[in-house]
């Protein structure tokens, strides 16, 4: 004998199928859950009653033109069972159940554990106030409003591209703390008309909204809506209208209010309706109609191809279809339905898979970051693990509970065999090349630059001048220097003639003899500190070498800058190159690792050479602007105030090179042969050097 349907449950016409047949959709109440079935099904639900699955075919087949077995029926009987829509009869029943809630209840420790991303608070009642209030909120649902709504939005667009300088300035004007704080006010308003619009539409249609609250999402609240009686609805018209009734209502918010900023004056009204237009456009378009989580998109797209439960379902065909893949099991797929139409499913589960791997890292970093040290590790390596490590897990152990078919698949050969190949080129150790970005110049090189502004009175080189260490380069004066050298001689002078003016008149007044002496003393030192001041804008070779780099345009009578570069003087000994590796190959270096240098320019040829000297500190700023990504380089390398700073920890090597000199600096790159290392330790020690970094090991 059949167990009894539970009496609570409730019976209701459902949409049509994708293959036309009608469905119905069963309603608990009591879990709040609902379930499609068939028109095979119905009626073998509307013959439950007999409560034998033989009278129940056979009644069926009597009086329909379906054909089910009794096996049929007990598979029907089994998908109640599975989702508790029966009736307990026995000790078993009650037994089976009982294991069943303790196998879903959660201890307080696992249940916070992964309850702290996302949980819900239900706050309040809506339904009673949404069908006394549904009456004067109707008007909006209108055509002749949306249709109203898209002209503003066009129009609102046209003038804005009219004045875009103005728009972007506001843009840019509201990246300040007041600015952020608009916006966060802005959100709120947009996402609870966003919510009620749902809600309104949902009671529209006659279906029930039990409550309304905050779901906190990483402890990032979000407003929510219960509308799941929404799935009763037998028009997907319907569903689709109340899917999109929020995204449709932040447009309408963003029409109004981009078409507003163009008409209202300078002030606080403009800047509202500016924080709209702009918050609006991204939070709609760019979130909530994203289908890879569960937004208004997501649903949107279930109502529209009619497969619910899009997730699941397509899951389990990505899954199949990987396995028919790598082993050719030549197992049917786990739902009929058309070929276009399962290559979608599968298309659309990776494309989820893959975007919940890169959301889930994020939490798992972002979480990291929020926490103390030591409590986010622990739950980085929980959301790590239980949301990417474990599906994989799990999906590996069905491979392993299904190997004897494996092994026997036409394909599981191949599949073996690749695995192989790829699992050896990671733990073999066969790459020991190491390509890092270089620059080749002397082995000393000079940059000539100002102490201070002056004057040019005098360049005593040319481009390509070869000079020798002390050789005056340039020869620079300041007329301020000039103004006081002449008042402190002056000031001395007198003091001079004060002194001996004294020591005529009264030879034993020691105490003025002595406070002109300090004067004269001090007036000396300060004479001698602006002649070595003014020594230095004479500007002399330090070392022998070559003129490189000579400031265009040098003509005597000029005031220049200490910032600008006047000259460069190379040496003309043999030639160096630095080069500038990762942290992670720094240790596969050592002082006489052979190396070559390759130049940018293909018409130079390489030079070979060793490594010299190995920098045990990261690089602070780039010396050689011309490796910076920013310039044209091969280095990642970011502005940050007067200096060009490495992305990331990068080392400096010096390697002295066979060749001589070059006239020129040159960009390029050197190989060097290091220590070979498997891709995966590579991997391993990266990991770990994290680790170490992180905990302060």
């Amino acid at each position: 004998m059949l167990a009894p349907l539970r009496e609570e449950l409730s019976l209701h016409p459902g949409p049509a199928g994708a293959d036309g047949q009608p469905t119905w959709t069963i309603r608990d109440p009591v879990r709040g859950r609902y379930f499609r079935i068939g028109w095979p099904a119905f009626e073998i639900l509307s013959r439950w009653g007999l409560g034998n699955p033989v009278a129940i075919a056979a009644s069926v087949r009597d009086e329909t033109t379906l054909d089910p077995m009794p096996e049929d029926v007990k598979d029907v009987a089994a998908f109640l069972a599975d989702n508790q829509l029966l009736q307990p009869t026995g000790h078993a029943d009650v037994a089976m159940l009982a294991r069943r809630a303790n196998t879903e209840r959660q201890g307080w420790f696992y249940w916070l554990l992964h309850h702290y991303l996302f949980f819900r608070i239900p706050m309040v009642r809506p339904d009673r106030f949404l069908e006394a209030t549904v009456p004067l909120v109707q008007w909006v649902g209108r055509p002749w409003f949306l249709f109203l709504s898209m002209f503003a939005a066009l129009l609102g667009l046209f003038l804005i591209l009219r004045q875009w300088d103005v728009f972007a300035a506001t843009l840019v004007d509201t990246f300040t703390f007041e600015g952020m704080l608009g916006y966060g006010v802005a959100l709120a308003f947009v996402k609870t008309v966003h919510e009620l619009a749902h809600a309104y539409t949902a009671k529209r249609f006659g279906c029930r909204v039990p409550t309304m609250g905050v779901a906190f999402l990483v402890m990032w609240p979000v407003l929510y809506t219960d509308v799941n009686e929404t799935w009763m609805l037998a028009s997907r018209r319907q569903r689709l209208l109340v899917g999109g009734a929020g995204i449709l209502s932040e447009l309408a918010i963003a029409a109004w209010a981009t078409l507003a900023w163009t008409f209202l004056p300078e002030g606080a009204l403009r800047q509202a309706a500016f924080v709209l237009a702009t918050l609006t456009w991204i939070s709609s378009l760019a979130i909530n109609l994203s289908p890879f989580m569960r937004f208004d998109g997501y649903f949107l797209m279930m109502d529209a191809l009619e497969a619910p439960n899009l997730h699941p379902r397509s899951f389990a065909m990505g899954r199949w279809w990987l396995r028919e893949l790598l082993f050719g099991l030549g197992e049917p797929p786990p739902e009929p339905m058309a070929a276009g139409r399962r290559l979608t499913m599968v298309l659309f589960a990776f494309s989820v898979w893959l975007y919940r791997l890169m959301l889930f890292l994020g939490i798992a970093v972002l979480v990291y970051h929020f926490f103390i040290k030591a409590v986010g590790v622990l739950l980085f390596c929980v959301e790590i693990g239980w949301f990417v490590i474990l599906p994989i897990w799990h999906e590996l152990a069905g491979w392993f509970a299904i190997r004897d078919r494996i092994r026997s698949g036409h394909r599981s050969k191949w599949t073996l065999a690749a695995a192989t190949f790829l699992l050896l080129a990671g733990l073999v150790p066969w790459q020991s090349r190491i390509q890092a970005p270089a620059a080749l110049k002397g082995e000393r090189t000079s940059e000539m630059f100002l102490p201070f502004p002056a004057r040019l009175d005098e360049a005593r080189v040319e481009r390509g001048s070869k000079v020798e260490a002390g050789h005056v380069l340039f020869v620079f004066s300041s007329p301020e220097f000039g103004l006081r050298q002449v008042q402190i001689e002056a000031r001395l002078a007198g003091k001079l003639a004060e002194l001996e003016a004294a020591q005529l008149q009264d030879p034993t007044y020691r105490e003025q003899g002595n406070v002109i002496r300090e004067a004269i003393s001090k007036a000396e030192a300060e004479l001698a500190a602006l002649r070595a001041e003014s020594a230095r804008l004479t500007l002399v070779a330090p070392h022998e070498g070559m003129v490189f780099d000579l400031l265009p345009g040098l003509e005597p009578g000029q005031w220049l800058s200490p910032r600008q570069k006047l000259a460069v003087v190379r040496s003309s000994d043999a030639a160096v190159a630095d080069a500038y590796v990762r942290e992670d190959d720094l240790d596969r270096v050592k002082e006489g690792t052979r190396a070559v240098f390759y130049p940018d320019s293909l018409d130079l040829d390489s030079f070979m050479g060793r490594v010299v000297a190995i920098d045990r500190s990261p690089v602070k700023s780039l010396t050689d602007g011309s490796l910076a990504s920013i310039h044209g380089g091969s280095l990642p390398a970011r502005v940050s105030g007067k200096m060009v700073v490495p992305e990331g920890a990068v080392y400096r090597l010096r390697i002295n090179l066979d060749a001589p000199a070059p006239k020129l600096l040159l960009r390029g790159s050197v190989v060097l042969e290091g220590e070979a290392r498997s891709l995966l330790g590579r991997l391993a020690r990266a990991v770990s050097m994290v680790v170490v970094r992180e905990w302060g090991m």
